[in-house]
């Protein structure tokens, strides 16, 4: 499980990062699926010295694989099975298996190409990643949110659009497609390209909907404990919030917090 965990580290902790880059997040899925998969056809032999290497510093008998597997609770039935069949048939290769599986249900091939696909839209280094055909290629992806003249429309949009940002400086050194939908608001360029501004909307929501998702159940283990687990689902909101969003939150002073409370209906005695 050490070698399982390490190699899927990195990939948890990029994905628990609010500014993370999609191609390098589809970089590390690719390459936690490829770690998995070598380990899984190539790993056990190391794990067997390992394990062999601790038990004779702690003089702990080590089984020969070899030998017949017993099984612990009829040791009088016939297994017909090696250890070695045991222990990588029915321990290593199912676990490595359940992990694989998992990882392929969550990024299947549709969920990466999507987010391939999303990062066309990224304006970072003078939009060097937009390619019009990927981003149309997106719009197809979303039925609902495009009929067939609005996609028509969007490939003569996104000509205009890209011609016009990389000429326009306050769009430049922007390092992300929230960025780029906040600076396309204040300059009001979300009007001239509608459609586009659609589809950088249906694009953001896609990690808000996975990483940050994520992030906020695993925060609730830290807000609702054992010892608070009668908890209403109000103040257990406005806490996870807190939690989640602390960062903001350390902007704040104590004494406008004090202010806030003292305000909100008359009291006794002053904050």
């Amino acid at each position: 499980m050490r070698e399982i965990l390490g190699i899927t580290n990195k990939l948890c902790e990029a994905l628990q990062k609010k500014d993370q880059d999609i191609v390098n997040a589809c970089q590390l899925i690719r390459s936690t699926k490829a770690q998995l998969l070598d380990y899984r056809l190539e790993g056990f032999d190391s794990l067997l010295k390992d394990v062999t290497t601790f038990c004779d510093k702690y003089e702990i008998e080590v089984v020969k694989m070899e030998d017949e597997y017993v099984d612990p609770k009829n040791r009088r039935k016939k297994t017909n099975i090696t250890n070695r069949h045991h222990y990588v048939v029915n321990n290593f290769n199912t676990v490595l298996d359940m992990q694989i599986q998992d990882y392929e249900r969550r990024f299947n091939e549709v969920t990466t190409n999507l987010l391939m696909l999303m990062n066309c839209l990224s304006p970072c280094n003078s939009f060097s990643a937009f390619n019009k055909q990927n981003l149309l290629d997106l719009a197809g992806m979303y039925p609902y949110d495009f009929n067939i003249d609005e996609k028509d429309k969007l490939k003569y949009e996104l000509g205009h659009y890209i011609y016009n940002m990389k000429d326009d400086t306050p769009f430049a050194n922007l390092n992300g497609v929230g960025d780029l939908a906040k600076r396309m608001v204040e300059t009001r360029k979300h009007i001239d390209y509608p459609l586009v501004y659609r589809l950088m909307k249906l694009s953001l929501v896609l990690p808000v909907a996975t990483a940050s998702v994520e992030r906020s159940f695993s925060s609730m283990k830290h807000v609702k404990t054992d010892l608070r687990n009668r908890m209403g689902d109000g103040y257990m909101n406005d806490s996870c919030i807190c939690f989640v969003e602390r960062d903001l939150f350390q902007q704040v002073s104590v004494e406008d917090v004090m202010q806030r409370f003292q305000k909100m209906k008359s009291r006794r005695q002053q904050l």
